[in-house]
Parts: C-alpha cells; sequence; structure tokens
C-alpha cells in the first residue's frame, strides 16, 4: 500500500465567532483556529459515519502530534465561519487533517492548517488505525 492517501471524504462544519474567541485587538486569537480544527476534525469523523467516541470506545485514541496553522486574514467578532476539513493517511498508524477557516460567502480562508495524528491505544502505545478508518483511504 502506498502512502499518503487522501480521502475523498470532505466536511464543513459552521461556527460563529463569539467575543470570548477576540483578544483585546478584536480578532479571533490564534489559538483558537486550533479549537476550530478540531471541530472540523470531528465532523469530518462524524460525516464519514464514526465519531472519536466510538474509536475511543474501540481502544483506539488519536493524539496530536503535530500541529500547523497559517493565518491569512483576521476574523472578528460575529463572523460566520466554514470549516473545512480532509484527511489522508500516512501510515496505517498516522493520519493527517487538512483545514481551511473560510469566512462564509468568501472564496479565500483567512487560515489553513494541518493536524498529524498518531494512532495508539489508551496507554499510550502505537496502535493501527482500525480497518474501518484505514477503508476510508483506499
Amino acid at each position: 500500500m502506498a502512502f499518503p492517501q487522501t480521502s475523498q471524504h470532505q466536511s464543513v462544519a459552521h461556527v460563529r465567532v463569539r467575543y470570548a474567541e477576540t483578544d483585546k485587538m478584536g480578532v479571533v486569537y490564534y489559538a483558537n483556529y486550533l479549537v476550530w480544527f478540531e471541530v472540523g476534525r470531528c465532523e469530518w469523523l462524524r460525516a464519514t459515519g464514526c465519531t472519536y467516541r466510538q474509536l475511543e470506545a474501540e481502544g483506539t485514541i488519536l493524539p496530536v502530534i503535530e500541529a500547523h496553522c497559517e493565518y491569512h486574514r483576521p476574523l472578528r467578532y460575529d463572523d460566520e465561519v466554514e470549516i473545512r476539513a480532509r484527511g489522508s493517511l500516512l501510515s496505517p498508524v498516522r493520519i493527517r487533517f487538512d483545514y481551511d477557516v473560510v469566512p462564509a460567502g468568501a472564496s479565500e480562508p483567512s487560515a489553513t492548517g494541518w493536524t498529524e495524528h498518531a494512532g495508539t491505544d489508551t496507554e499510550g502505545r502505537p496502535r493501527r488505525l482500525p480497518p474501518f478508518v484505514r477503508r476510508l483511504f483506499a
């Protein structure tokens, strides 16, 4: 099996910027994009018929082992935002999610980024991703 393999699945989650997510300058605080990446990742899993809860119940945890975000344009309080997520299988034990954070109605993202995850068991030892997750990338 050759890697990486990109899934055909893409999800879109919607959020509205809350006042608590902005900084003193009135723009979204940078760390909130990582929280939104998690929202997108959870929706991607849900759209494929799985949830984090199910993965964990079956003994697979997906800790973030690397994260990257590029900020292109600021978002502000009350902006409507789409979080678009896609997945790529990097190996039998690693998965990457790519994200675009796009203001509603815009064509250009405000931020782009990715997170990489390792499949582990509940004790933190490496574990192959479950077959149904790997099939999403066939």
